[in-house]
């Protein structure tokens, strides 16, 4: 990372950054400098939970059952790991905020582990029936990937509207993710804040179909 750490610059207010999420900002900070900015794309990039496809040759991996998926066990991890790459908007501001939000219950990871060693993962923000996923990393084949099939499955589960991948590419498109005008964004993401889901704990007469812990 090239960021000037002989200066820490203080977290992001939580109710700031919440209420950011909720008006369809986010922020990212300049790979050079660390200078934080504020972000709404128009248009913006989403993956629609109903229409979410898993390429056939994924399937035949996940099948095999190479990882054990974990959820918030090692969210600070997952960040830094995702933050592990020549050119990063993942500042130690911006991941100090994060755990702290992560702390106050907001922000999740999705996890694949083998042999306790982690090996890809994802990490965002959840509020209300909104899902904001922030970045993704894989240290081995396919790892993100399969984060990702299990986090879909996961908001599916759990009543999620709306999945938020801010911008698009060509990985992300694979798995159905389309760009929308940024005021058609804001209204599904009204409508989803709104949505009383839990990202974890106990769903009731529900069985998630990933292992939890």
């Amino acid at each position: 990372m090239t960021f000037n750490h002989n200066k820490p610059k203080p977290i992001l207010d939580p109710e700031t950054l919440l209420n950011a999420y909720a008006s369809g900002y986010f922020p990212m900070a300049d790979s050079r400098e660390g200078e934080l900015g504020w972000y709404s794309p128009d248009p913006r990039a989403i993956i629609p939970l109903d229409t979410f496809h898993v390429p056939r040759s994924l399937s035949l991996v996940i099948k095999k059952l190479p990882f054990e998926l974990r959820i918030n066990t090692a969210f600070e991890e997952v960040m830094r790991e995702c933050a592990e790459r020549e050119e990063t908007w993942i500042s130690e501001q911006i991941i100090a905020s994060y755990v702290f939000l992560f702390r106050l219950g907001y922000a999740h990871s999705v996890e694949c582990w083998k042999e306790e060693r982690l090996c890809g993962g994802l990490y965002g923000v959840a509020l209300g029936g909104a899902f904001f996923g922030e970045s993704m990393f894989s240290r081995e084949r396919d790892a993100s990937k399969i984060a990702l099939v299990h986090l879909v499955e996961l908001l599916r589960t759990r009543g999620f509207e709306l999945l938020d991948t801010q911008f698009t590419t060509a990985h992300l498109e694979r798995f159905g993710a389309i760009e929308i005008p940024r005021r058609e964004y804001l209204k599904r993401l009204k409508l989803a804040i709104v949505k009383p889901c839990k990202f974890v704990g106990p769903v009731p007469d529900t069985t998630l179909p990933i292992h939890l812990r």
